[in-house]
C-alpha cells in the first residue's frame, strides 16, 4: 500500500498545477490517470490548437502548457501511475483507501478529483470497416498537424473542432468538408473564414450527407457519401477525420456517494469540498454557483483546496500563508537558491 498526503485523479493541467500547491506547503501526492501520458483533454483533444486564457501566456498549446505544468512540479518527484483507473474508494476512519485496475492500492487523508469530465472517449464513425483503418487513416483527433501534410483529407463534423481543424489543415492539404446537415455549429468568424476558403477552391464543402462506404486496403483509397437526396457521390480520399464529439464517463466516481449535478459534483466553494470530508473535486468536473469552466478557474480551485488538505493532513500544525517572493520555505522545496 502506497501511503501519502493526497491522491490526484488526474492529470490533466488542474491536476499537475494541483500537485505544486500541494508541494510548496510540504506535502505529498500521487497522481493516478486512466490516459497513458499526462495532459489529460489538452493533450487528447487539441495538443496543437493554440489556448489563450492562461496569464501572462499570450499563447500556447496544450502540449505547451502540458511541458510548462511538468516542469514546474518536476522538484516534488511526484509519482504518477498512468493507464490505471480508480476502481474501489472506502473510508478507514479520516483517511481513504483507494485501489485501482491495477490493485495498487493508495492510503491519505486526501482525495482531490481533478478528471476534467471524467473519463472520455470519441464517438466514433458508424460504419464498422472504419475500425480496420484507426490509427492509419481514421483519426480522432489531431496529436501531429505534420503528419497530415499534403494529404487529401476528408473531415466528417459540424462543430467547433472539425471547422477549425478544415482551417488549419487546408493550409497544406485538400479538404473536404462533410456534415450531415448544411447548418454548422461553429463560431460565427470561423464559419466566415470556412465560406472564404471555399470560394478560394481551398475547402470544398458537402452537406447534407452521411459516409456510406470506405475502399481501400492496408489505407484508404477513397470513400464514398450519400446525399440526403440519394445521390451518391465517391471521393479520393487519404485521411478520415472524424469530429462528432466526446462519449463522456464518469465510471466508479458516480458511485462514492457524492453529490451529482448533471454528471459533475456539487462543492463548496469555501474549499471545493464535496460532501464527503477529505474529498475534493476541481475543474470541469465540479460545480458550484458561478461556476466558469475554464482552465484559470481550475488552478484557483486547487489552490484554496490545497489549504484544506494542509489542514487534514497536518492536524497539528497551524497552517501559515506565505508569499512565494519571499518565503525561504517554499523556495527551498522548490530548489531555488
Amino acid at each position: 500500500m502506497i501511503k501519502t498526503d493526497t491522491i490526484i485523479i488526474g492529470a490533466g493541467p488542474v491536476g499537475l498545477f494541483a500537485v505544486h500547491q500541494l508541494g510548496i506547503k510540504g506535502l505529498n501526492a500521487v497522481v493516478i490517470d486512466n490516459l497513458d501520458k499526462a495532459g489529460g483533454q489538452c493533450i487528447e483533444l487539441y495538443p496543437d490548437k493554440p489556448i489563450y486564457d492562461i496569464p501572462a501566456v499570450p499563447e500556447c498549446t496544450g502540449e505547451e502548457l502540458t511541458k510548462q505544468l511538468l516542469s514546474q512540479i518536476k522538484p516534488f518527484k511526484t509519482k504518477m501511475f498512468f493507464n490505471e483507473r480508480v476502481e474501489e474508494v472506502t473510508q478507514d476512519k479520516e483517511n481513504w483507501i483507494i485501489k485501482t485496475n491495477k490493485d495498487n492500492q493508495f492510503f491519505a487523508p486526501n482525495i482531490i478529483i481533478a478528471g476534467g469530465v471524467g473519463s472520455f472517449e470519441p464517438r466514433k464513425l458508424s460504419l464498422k470497416e472504419a475500425e480496420k483503418f484507426e490509427g492509419r487513416s481514421v483519426f480522432y483527433s489531431v496529436r501531429n498537424k505534420e503528419d497530415f501534410k499534403s494529404k487529401n483529407i476528408s473531415i466528417f463534423g459540424g462543430g467547433d473542432s472539425a471547422l477549425d481543424w478544415a482551417l488549419e489543415l487546408s493550409k497544406f492539404s485538400k479538404i473536404n468538408l462533410i456534415h450531415r446537415r448544411d447548418e454548422f455549429r461553429g463560431a460565427p468568424h470561423t464559419l466566415s473564414e470556412i465560406k472564404k476558403l471555399e470560394k478560394d477552391g481551398k475547402i470544398i464543402i458537402k452537406t447534407p450527407c452521411q459516409l456510406e462506404a470506405i475502399e481501400g486496403d492496408k489505407n484508404i483509397r477513397s470513400i464514398t457519401i450519400k446525399f440526403d437526396n440519394g445521390k451518391i457521390e465517391k471521393i479520393n480520399t487519404d485521411i478520415i477525420l472524424s469530429f462528432f464529439g466526446l462519449i463522456m464517463k464518469l465510471g466508479p466516481i458516480a458511485e462514492w456517494g457524492l453529490n451529482m449535478n448533471k454528471k459533475t459534483i456539487q462543492v463548496n466553494p469555501k474549499n471545493f469540498e464535496t460532501n464527503k470530508k477529505g474529498i475534493f473535486a476541481v475543474g470541469d468536473i465540479c460545480s458550484y454557483p458561478g461556476k466558469l469552466k475554464l482552465i484559470l478557474s481550475g488552478f484557483h480551485e486547487v489552490a484554496l483546496a490545497s489549504v484544506e488538505c494542509f489542514k487534514r493532513a497536518r492536524p497539528n500544525e497551524k497552517y501559515k500563508f506565505e508569499f512565494t517572493t519571499s518565503s525561504k520555505t517554499i523556495k527551498d522545496r522548490l530548489g531555488k537558491k
